[in-house]
């Protein structure tokens, strides 16, 4: 199996740790607590932060697959 370059090692890491801190982010942010809210009391939509937390989950875990050194087609069995 190759193993990817220094400098992609690198750039996955970094990428990683700023989704996590994303995440982190989105999470502090309690959307469910601001849906109990009235809709004029929201600094921000809670369904978008949930979206929002979502799509970063996918990027977190498609960057954990490239630092694992898997590529698409790749199957265990």
């Amino acid at each position: 199996m190759m193993s990817a370059p220094s400098g992609e090692d690198d750039f996955l890491y970094e990428l990683e740790v700023e989704v996590e801190a994303e995440v982190t982010l989105v999470e502090s942010s309690h959307p469910e607590e601001v849906a109990e809210l009235p809709v004029t009391e929201w600094l921000f939509d809670p369904t978008d932060a949930e979206r929002e937390e979502i799509g970063l989950r996918g990027l977190l875990d498609a960057v954990e697959v490239l630092e694992d050194g898997s590529r698409p087609g790749d199957h265990v069995a």
